[in-house]
């Protein structure tokens, strides 16, 4: 870990990343992730992001992508990041089984520390909650929607309910607010007795300030695709947050 350094005029500790350096992988028109990890990460961590291209959420967008992710990993360990986080939901779902870990082994590798993906993010932290039966909520098509059901089945969790908003330009996806992820799960959560938890699909939908108000009106757990992949990669580096929702602090 990095040691604290003393600004020359005030003698205080100011150096960004003290207490840990977070590397961040992010699809190039995402303007979500940076705003919602910067707004919650503890004092001394600090955010530092590589870009891979893409504007359309859909199958080939995201397949191009993922090229990118490796040579975006390396040029991030250049800032000496103490772990890396690969922040898109689809991307590290796109192939099935086994892709999530192999992308986060091969991250880790050319990086050399750490490494996340989001979509196991997920899987961790709603196996960390014992959650089995789940209602999936997401900004996507329905192509997507249908493989991003199949990988959460293989996973063991039964989909129960799913809703996609259908959009494909991402930077449509940025600009949808917690106020619309707050609608979106109450008008698709039928009956929260039924289910054990909330998915909230993209790391370009805004979500962090609906979790709790969810949580406390659903009295279910709220995972999203932040705060699951956040949660995950600060966990990799043993700092500890108060990521919003029940997931909590690890």
């Amino acid at each position: 870990m990095i040691a604290p350094e003393s600004d020359d005029t005030s003698g205080v500790a100011v150096m960004f990343g003290w207490r840990g350096r977070l590397g961040v992988v992010v699809p190039s028109s995402n303007t979500t992730v940076e705003g919602e990890f910067g707004r919650v990460l503890p004092e001394g961590v600090s955010l530092h992001t590589a870009r891979m291209p893409l504007e359309s959420v859909t199958v080939d967008e995201l397949d191009t992508m993922a090229d990118d992710a490796v040579g975006c990993a390396e040029r991030l360990s250049h800032a000496d990041v103490d772990a890396i986080a690969y922040a898109c939901t689809t991307g590290s779902l796109l192939h099935g089984p086994g892709f999530d870990a192999e992308l986060e082994d091969a991250l880790a590798e050319a990086a050399g520390v750490p490494a996340v993906a989001t979509a196991l993010s997920v899987k961790r932290a709603l196996s960390a909650l014992d959650a089995t039966r789940i209602v999936v909520v997401t900004p996507y098509t329905a192509e997507l929607n249908d493989r991003e059901e199949s990988y959460l089945n293989d996973a063991g969790f039964e989909v129960v309910e799913l809703d996609g908003h259908g959009i494909t330009a991402n930077t449509d996806i940025g600009s949808l607010s917690a106020d619309d992820a707050y609608r979106q799960v109450r008008k698709t959560v039928s009956d929260p007795s039924t289910v054990d938890a909330v998915f909230v699909s993209c790391t370009n939908y805004r979500t962090l300030p609906a979790i709790e108000p969810l949580e406390s009106d659903l009295g279910i757990p709220v995972v999203t695709s932040n705060q699951a992949t956040l949660w995950d990669a600060l966990g990799r580096v043993s700092v500890s947050a108060d990521v919003p929702g029940a997931v909590g602090e690890r």
